[in-house]
């Protein structure tokens, strides 16, 4: 299901949503594309609870990535973001605002994730 802004155009920030319905939860997606990277958020209610950032760098192959704001111990939003920066190779802002209760709940939004950046590059 996609909202009305979906592809919309604000001055260089495209705007991307999405939803699915994951393990009987509801879970939305709300991407940004940035000029040279993008933001995403994950969750089932309107609330920033985290934000990470990753990018990759020259010395390292693997993205640097921390954590702006959020629970520490969460590091949900932070190894999306930084698995993210490394297959697109652009900056990522994520933001994970699903609880952590279920393990595969993760791997299953991360492959939605991904689908949704085959289908929709553009978005990304």
């Amino acid at each position: 299901m996609t909202e009305i802004l979906n592809g919309s155009d604000f001055g260089g920030i495209s705007v991307h949503n999405f939803s699915e319905k994951i393990l009987e939860q509801v879970v939305h997606f709300h991407a940004m594309k940035l000029n040279g990277g993008f933001f995403l958020w994950i969750g089932s209610a309107p609330v920033l609870s985290n934000l990470a950032v990753s990018m990759s760098s020259k010395y390292d192959p693997m993205p640097l990535s921390t954590l702006v704001m959020g629970d520490p111990s969460n590091t949900a939003a932070n190894s999306l973001a930084q698995r993210l920066a490394k297959r697109t190779k652009k900056q990522v802002f994520v933001s994970y605002s699903l609880p952590m209760t279920d393990s595969s709940l993760s791997l299953l939004v991360e492959n939605r994730i991904k689908k949704e950046m085959e289908l929709h590059p553009e978005h990304f």
